[in-house]
C-alpha cells in the first residue's frame, strides 16, 4: 500500500480532527461506543485510500464525507437514524440563569425531537448546515448534491421542520431565538 502522507502526518490529521468526527458521528447514531468505534474506521479507510485524496476539497470535508458512508451503513444495518439527545449537551453558564439554562434545554430538546420526525435527507441536510455549520459547497461535497440541490433541500427541510413545530404548537421562530 502506497500513502501519500507520512505516518506522522497522519497522526497529525488524527489529532485534529477525530474529536470532530466523532462529534458528527455522535449526532447520527447516538450511541458512545459505535461512535467510537465509526470513528476509528474512518481514519482506517482514510489512512488506507489517502493516495486517492485529491486535495479538491478540504481534508475535514472529505473525513466527513468517509464517516458519513460509514455512519450510514451502520444505521441500514441497525434500520434507524436517530439524534442526540438533550441530556447530552452541555450548557456553559456565561452570566445565564438557571431558568434561562432550562429554557434553553427546552427549546433544543423540542427542536431535536421535531427533527427527528423529518425525513432522512432532511436530517442529514439540517445536521451539516445548520448544526454542524457547514458551508453549501462542504455539504453538497459530503452528500454528493449539487450545491442548488442542497440549498433547495436545506429550504424545503426549514420548511418541514417548522410545520412539524407548529404541529405540536410551538413557535418556530421562540425555538430558534436566543434565550
Amino acid at each position: 500500500m502506497v500513502n501519500s502522507v507520512s505516518d506522522s502526518a497522519f497522526e497529525q490529521i488524527y489529532d485534529e480532527y477525530s474529536d470532530k468526527i466523532y462529534s458528527y458521528i455522535f449526532l447520527l447514531v447516538h450511541e458512545k461506543g459505535a461512535a467510537e468505534d465509526l470513528t476509528q474506521d474512518t481514519f482506517i479507510r482514510a489512512y488506507k485510500y489517502m493516495h486517492q485524496f485529491n486535495g479538491e476539497s478540504h481534508i475535514f470535508t472529505w473525513l466527513i464525507k468517509i464517516s458519513r458512508h460509514i455512519a450510514i451503513d451502520y444505521l441500514r444495518k441497525k434500520n434507524r437514524f436517530l439524534f442526540i439527545p438533550i441530556e447530552h449537551f452541555q450548557f456553559g453558564s456565561q452570566g445565564e440563569t438557571p431558568q434561562e439554562i432550562v429554557l434553553k434545554g427546552e427549546k433544543i430538546e423540542v427542536l431535536y425531537t421535531a427533527i427527528k420526525k423529518l425525513k432522512l435527507s432532511y436530517q442529514e441536510v439540517l445536521i451539516l448546515r445548520k448544526i454542524k455549520e457547514f458551508s453549501i459547497k462542504d455539504t453538497a461535497s459530503i452528500l454528493n448534491w449539487s450545491e442548488n440541490k442542497v440549498k433547495i433541500t436545506t429550504s424545503r427541510a426549514l420548511a418541514s421542520l417548522k410545520k412539524e413545530l407548529e404541529k405540536k404548537g410551538e413557535r418556530y421562530e421562540e425555538v430558534f431565538s436566543n434565550g
